[in-house]
């Protein structure tokens, strides 16, 4: 596969660092290759992991894409303002402005699916709005973590784990005025979310898969008694061929795969191209293999280790220094690429996470196969921040 960087790097060339730059060609390989590992199934766009409007718009328009998951009610309502009309919210939601506007507009109400895990999310809504509020979809949020025992395997995310508390939770919305159950929801963290990296990985990985295919069966079974589910939402993108195989789900959620940043690197199943970068120039040159890059300090969220860092990816063979790592304005590399570095020369990097980095950047370069640039807006440029 030809390296893309000298094509991003002639492209941008006129633009000051630092700035985003996103490889079209290999944006929409990777939408391709989740389609195919979707194998039929609908993929919902996970909007946290992209957080450009315009790319998440195009992405809607391929063939096997359907609908948008948000992280925000703030940003679920302004999506839909902006044309989107089907919208599932991923996390519960606390905000008074952001339901007051849900409730108000009743295009928004159609197009918006708000997550909840209990009856006391049920509860703060209703504290908020006033008990009369019309009606809001909601969807069952269920821990899809592998528990063993006392060890648990996953994130902690909903308290419904099992298909007795999804029942008894669906039963509670189905009395309740003001709430339309329409959905459950199953995030897969720990098969989704973790590379192949050991063979005990990749145990823990195919067990959780068996142990969520029978109870993702029974949870949905259980809500069914209680409502007539639209959604029955499940996977990442780490985990779309095998969560596909579950006949109880509607559809899957993909996002991070779009760009694939640096932690979707190494997983068996797939290998997705990178195709987003930020682009620092080298402003020093305090010692003959260390160049030193102006800003870069863009650590992703998640356990504050060193794969939260971004990655120096061309040219090859730089490094982070361990004893200053990406800093706020400065950021030294090392290694024998740096002798060859000059100040204003210009060094791509990779995210770890996807979508986070356009939280730094008030536009991205997308640079198509012939060295076209279209620069759109991030959901920054447009002025949002929904946290």
């Amino acid at each position: 596969m030809p390296q893309p960087y000298d094509r991003l790097l002639a492209a941008t060339s006129s633009l000051d660092t630092p700035f985003a730059v996103v490889d079209a060609p290999a944006l929409w390989s990777n939408a391709d290759d989740l389609v195919r590992r979707a194998a039929g199934v609908p993929i919902r766009v996970a909007s946290k992991s992209v957080r450009v409007r315009s790319i998440v718009e195009q992405t809607l328009a391929r063939d096997g894409f359907a609908g948008v998951m948000s992280y925000s009610l703030a940003e679920s309502n302004w999506l839909v303002d902006q044309g989107l009309d089907d919208v599932l919210l991923a996390y519960p939601t606390t905000s008074r402005q952001a339901l007051a506007d849900l409730v108000a507009d009743d295009r928004r109400r159609a197009a918006i699916t708000v997550m909840v895990d209990s009856t006391e999310s049920l509860d703060h809504i209703d504290a908020l709005l006033g008990a009369d509020h019309p009606a809001i979809r909601v969807c069952i949020d269920v821990d899809s973590s592998l528990k063993i025992g006392p060890v648990h395997l996953g994130v902690r995310r909903s308290p419904v784990h099992t298909a007795e508390q999804a029942g008894t939770l669906a039963a509670a919305i189905e009395k309740r005025a003001g709430f339309d159950l329409v959905g459950v929801m199953f995030y897969d963290a720990q098969i989704a979310g973790l590379p192949d990296s050991s063979p005990a990985v990749r145990l823990v990985k195919k067990r959780s898969a068996a142990e969520l295919l029978e109870r993702r069966t029974t949870v949905v079974e259980a809500v069914r008694l209680h409502a007539d589910l639209e959604i029955v939402n499940a996977g990442g993108t780490g985990s779309l061929e095998v969560t596909g195989l579950d006949p109880s789900i509607t559809e899957l959620t993909a996002g991070s795969g779009l760009f694939s940043p640096v932690l979707f690197d190494g997983y068996d199943a797939f290998e997705s191209r990178p195709a987003a970068y930020f682009v620092l120039s080298v402003v020093r040159k305090p010692a003959p293999d260390i160049a030193t890059l102006f800003a870069g300090g863009y650590i992703a969220s998640g356990p504050t280790n060193k794969n939260r860092q971004p990655a120096p990816t061309w040219p090859e063979g730089l490094s982070a220094i361990g004893t200053e790592g990406a800093g706020e304005v400065q950021s030294p590399v090392k290694g024998a690429a740096a002798r060859d570095l000059s100040i204003g020369d210009r060094v791509v990097m990779r995210y770890a996470k996807a979508g986070e980095m356009c939280e730094r950047f008030d536009q991205v370069a997308v640079v198509d196969a012939d060295g076209g640039v279209d620069l759109v807006p991030t959901y920054r440029g447009e002025g949002k921040n929904f946290g």
